[in-house]
């Protein structure tokens, strides 16, 4: 691919996760992040997901994802573009040689159970409040301020960090695996996040839990079960429609057998939580 190519067709949020670099506040469309090129308490770069492009309120730079590596890895854009074909129609592939850097000074307060009236709310808002036992009120400082949020644990003891206004990873960035603790399962049942895992589980019926679970947490993350999805009979896909979802759908239609999409349940909606929110009646 050219440059123009690379610009457009290669995912912004993919990039800057590939550099362990995620959003400290976020909308569907827009993104704040910390600056790539300095510390700073309060986010300036704004990323545009729609565009495919950032931001520096900071500095008054914009970057693309070949001036974002070239920044991040102090390199040519011939470098960049090297560092970028990894991405190229190849989601399972993403992370298998990067060198991932940590941005983020933080620390876990406290751990518990969800209490705060702003996080039950947020819950509810989600239509998954009576999941709550599956996520955790997490305490938290990050850059010297205290922060909460709705936490969610992956296979490395990281934690995703959901509130109304932040979505963010401490900690290691890896996937969720949740055995079936009864039966050895023969499915795999994949979300993309955890909020969509909290709505199947909303919609699943009594007792019929046989399936495993995986939660990428990230696209970016399937390079990481490429070998535990092969034990599977069945795969079972609830990813987002949007064009990561549908790239790493794509990825996983190709190389594995007896797979289902599943998102057609949810047509016309980002995500099985977005869909499931939609419904009064539910």
């Amino acid at each position: 691919m050219n440059c123009e190519e690379v610009k457009e067709k290669i995912n912004i949020r993919t990039v800057l996760e590939s550099f362990n670099l995620f959003p400290v506040k976020e909308n569907r469309k827009t993104a704040f992040y910390f600056a790539l090129d300095r510390e700073e308490k309060i986010p300036s770069l704004l990323v545009d997901f729609v565009k495919n492009k950032a931001f520096d309120f900071g500095t008054g730079k914009s970057y693309d994802v070949i001036s974002i590596v070239q920044q991040m890895n102090q390199c040519s854009v011939s470098e960049a573009l090297k560092y970028l074909v990894k991405f190229d129609f190849s989601v399972q592939n993403e992370f298998q040689n990067e060198k991932t850097k940590q941005k983020k000074e933080y620390k876990i307060l406290n751990v518990c159970e969800i209490q705060h009236p702003a996080l039950t709310q947020y819950l509810k808002f989600r239509k998954v409040y009576g999941q709550k036992d599956l996520v955790k009120e997490i305490e938290y400082e990050l850059n010297g301020k205290k922060y909460f949020g709705i936490g969610f644990f992956n296979n490395s003891r990281g934690v995703e960090i959901r509130n109304k206004y932040s979505k963010i990873c401490l900690g290691k960035k890896d996937v969720t695996l949740i055995k079936n603790e009864l039966n050895v399962s023969n499915e795999i049942i994949i979300f993309e996040g955890f909020f969509d895992y909290l709505t199947y589980k909303n919609l699943e019926k009594k007792g019929n839990s046989n399936s495993d679970y995986l939660i990428l947490n990230s696209t970016a993350m399937l390079f990481k079960v490429e070998e535990t999805l092969k034990k599977y009979d069945k795969i079972s896909l609830f990813l987002d429609n949007d064009k990561n979802g549908n790239a790493t759908k794509k990825a996983i239609l190709k190389k594995y057998e007896n797979v289902e999409d599943c998102s057609l349940i949810y047509r016309g909606f980002k995500d099985l939580n977005e869909w499931f929110c939609s419904k009064e009646d539910l």
